[in-house]
């Protein structure tokens, strides 16, 4: 009963096997996976990925660093070319609402993105997005890179239902990560909790029914750095949160997955 909650399989790493990476998620248990999109032309993927693949359910987003019409901060994703125009793709987002199962990734991120100017500019995106979720009703998969605090002051601000908003690869410091704790927001851990300090802590100290599962695939492999990775490695997930947890594999797959269940279906 595994659930991949964050991936992005419109990758180009996965164009020659992609019926070979779902078969294998399926073999390693798994249930459920959100293709999350990023642009437009990336949402129109992940909708078609989702159409094809039973297991498959899609998200559609609008990545931070897209908005502003900057370069991109990863290869091997569909770009658009030039700014998005955030209203237009909110109306394509509520077209297609009975196709998603959550808007994201969306988010804040101040990596890649260093001016103020352009910090103020992702806040007043973002909270236009946060908005049109209140209304959509729909959950919200988070993006917050070195920008957890602000990411964090705009959601509590919100009237967004607390329990479907989803943090992914939260990176906050652990006071924040408290904040949002008793908030009764979502915490998605990614595969690469096999290595990470940060996403261990993350895991002994948010409740159980708080956490989710994620890949953020084909990056944060909890294998070797050179290898892709999938939604059949969050098998690697449950066995360190199990080991964290002290609990059996089959009780923190089946209460991740009511999780899942709870917030997204």
């Amino acid at each position: 009963m595994i659930v991949d909650v964050h991936c992005h399989l419109n990758h180009e790493q996965f164009k020659k096997d992609l019926d070979q990476v779902i078969e294998r998620a399926k073999q390693a248990g798994v249930k459920a996976i959100v293709c999350s999109g990023i642009n437009h032309p990336a949402n129109e993927e992940v909708l078609e990925i989702a159409k094809k693949y039973d297991i498959v359910h899609a998200s559609l987003g609008l990545y931070p660093i897209d908005l502003l019409g900057l370069g991109p901060d990863e290869v091997g994703i569909t770009r658009q070319m030039g700014k998005i125009d955030l209203q237009e793709e909110l109306d394509f987002i509520k077209k297609h609402k009975k196709d998603i199962v959550g808007i994201g990734e969306c988010g804040l991120d101040y990596h890649w993105s260093k001016k103020p100017e352009e910090h103020k500019q992702q806040q007043k995106n973002f909270q236009k997005i946060i908005e049109f979720t209140e209304k959509i009703k729909l959950p919200l998969i988070v993006h917050s890179r070195r920008a957890e605090v602000d990411t964090f002051d705009l959601l509590e601000s919100s009237k967004l239902k607390k329990e479907k908003v989803i943090l992914h690869m939260f990176e906050a410091r652990k006071h924040i990560i408290k904040k949002a704790i008793d908030n009764n927001y979502k915490f998605s851990i990614p595969t690469a909790i096999v290595k990470l300090q940060h996403f261990q802590t993350m895991a002994e100290i948010v409740p159980l029914q708080q956490l989710l599962t994620e890949t953020d695939a084909p990056w944060l492999s909890p294998y070797p750095e050179n290898r892709r990775n999938e939604p059949a490695f969050i098998v690697e997930t449950i066995k360190k949160m199990a080991e964290i947890k002290k609990l059996p594999k089959e009780e923190i797959e089946n209460q991740i997955y009511n999780n899942f269940k709870k917030t997204f279906l």
